[in-house]
């Protein structure tokens, strides 16, 4: 079926963004526009209707990562159920040997690029702990967990579910095997034992 005129084909922002992405792992911020849009097999034209900038597709990948990391808290269960399926995700979208290699390409283009590698901060990594932070603060509000300082359980959260595990990655240091579903279970155990209601 053909598109109305002027309607946006996701499959060709979907190929800009996956285009940017492997670029931004093989070279940092260096990656001009006209190299994304030949990648991406698209024209300049197109990447320019859908992204001004490269400012701009690294906004749309970090949100992109953030709707991904955080899916599990806008499902309905029980903390201890949530949290294990937070943290299945965060381990695998962010200590995965290709998502490895993105934080490779964010670390790459840093000194390049500051304001892309804090507009990939604001829109991933920090839009996801003000979600769980929102989220720990609504199980509080509700009583089901007792969590003083959402925004300090959420980074505490984060830090036990991922360890170094994405410091390996960022340094491109052998990991350790991980049982996902075990340590995911191990941690949303723990921290629920130490925010329950009744602690």
């Amino acid at each position: 079926m053909p598109r109305a005129v002027g309607q946006i084909d996701p499959r060709k922002s979907e190929a800009i963004l996956e285009a940017a992405t492997a670029l931004f792992v093989e070279r940092g911020g260096s990656v001009s526009m006209d190299e994304i849009a030949r990648r991406a097999g698209v024209s300049k034209q197109t990447l320019y209707n859908r992204f001004a900038s490269k400012l701009e597709i690294a906004r749309a990948l970090a949100e992109r990562r953030s709707d991904a990391v955080t899916a599990p808290l806008r499902t309905d269960g029980d903390p201890r159920t949530v949290l294990t399926a937070l943290a299945v995700s965060m381990l695998e979208k962010v200590c995965s040997l290709d998502q490895s290699d993105s934080l490779r390409g964010v670390a790459l283009m840093s000194p390049a690029a500051p304001e892309i590698a804090q507009a990939i901060y604001d829109g991933g990594p920090r839009e996801s702990l003000r979600r769980l932070a929102a989220w720990l603060a609504e199980q509080d509000r509700q009583g089901r967990l007792m969590v003083p300082d959402p925004d300090h359980a959420a980074e505490m959260f984060t830090g036990m579910v991922l360890g170094h595990g994405h410091l390996r990655g960022l340094l491109g240091v052998d990991h350790p095997a991980i049982d996902i579903p075990a340590r995911a279970g191990e941690v949303s155990r723990r921290f629920v034992t130490a925010f329950g209601p009744d602690t």
